[in-house]
């Protein structure tokens, strides 16, 4: 579904990617590992197109998605879930989760798409007349989730969504989107510091580390490597 072949990307004269691959087939859950700066978010950036990718190249579902603008992007599927949450703070929970289906199969699906929201936060039913600013920061990272939901994606991507989170609501999170893959048939990316809950949730693993991929593998060679359980696992 998603081929990135060889991407590199930077800010201003640093290399954030260097020679990037990474392959996410249909249905499948994958996870991207590693340290802060190991350019992780700027992966998925250059993947939703707000960045740009200085050379290599992305196919998404046979489409050269660097040819694509980035507002284009959500209508082929693509759900990206920022890092910090980034909700609309002065809009209800209802229109922020209606900003997320603003996508040709999101307006189509609103009824269903809205239904399997609330039913894996049912929170958010409860808070859909509130301002989203006035959530607590799990109801927030919900309500980002729920909104990229809302788009009907065909990958979902989510950027850190445990951070600033207490373990048990990063748990809960980690619990609904395994649902929603169960639910919807998704395919997911994460990008997660939190390797435990991201590799064990996962099929396939990446690790990255100061732009480069150092190692990749299916969930089980992942947690068994030495170096991933001393480095990332704390063991």
């Amino acid at each position: 579904m998603l081929e990135i072949d060889n991407i590199t990307a930077g800010y201003e004269g640093v290399i954030a990617l260097n020679g990037v691959t990474v392959r996410v087939d249909e249905g499948e859950f994958v996870s991207i590992v590693g340290p802060n700066g190991a350019g992780k978010t700027t992966l998925f950036k250059v993947i939703a197109g707000t960045v740009p990718a200085r050379s290599g190249s992305i196919r998404f579902k046979g489409e050269d998605l660097l040819k694509i603008p980035a507002h284009r992007r959500p209508h082929l599927g693509i759900a990206h879930v920022p890092e910090g949450r980034q909700v609309f703070p002065s809009l209800t929970v209802e229109d922020n989760l209606r900003l997320g289906a603003y996508t040709d199969a999101g307006r189509r699906d609103w009824d269903e798409n809205f239904e399997t929201i609330i039913t894996l936060f049912p929170i958010l039913k409860e808070r859909r007349r509130q301002l989203a600013g006035t959530l607590s920061g799990g109801q927030q990272q919900m309500l980002a989730v729920g909104r990229g939901l809302a788009s009907s994606p065909s990958i979902l991507m989510l950027d850190e969504p445990s951070m600033g989170l207490a373990p048990a609501v990063a748990d809960a999170i980690f619990e609904s989107v395994v649902e929603a893959r169960k639910r919807r048939n998704l395919t997911v990316l994460l990008v997660e510091q939190r390797a435990v809950e991201a590799l064990e949730s996962c099929d396939h693993g990446y690790v990255l580390e100061t732009g480069r991929v150092v190692l990749s593998g299916r969930q089980s060679e992942l947690l068994s490597d030495d170096r991933v359980r001393q480095a990332y696992l704390g063991m």
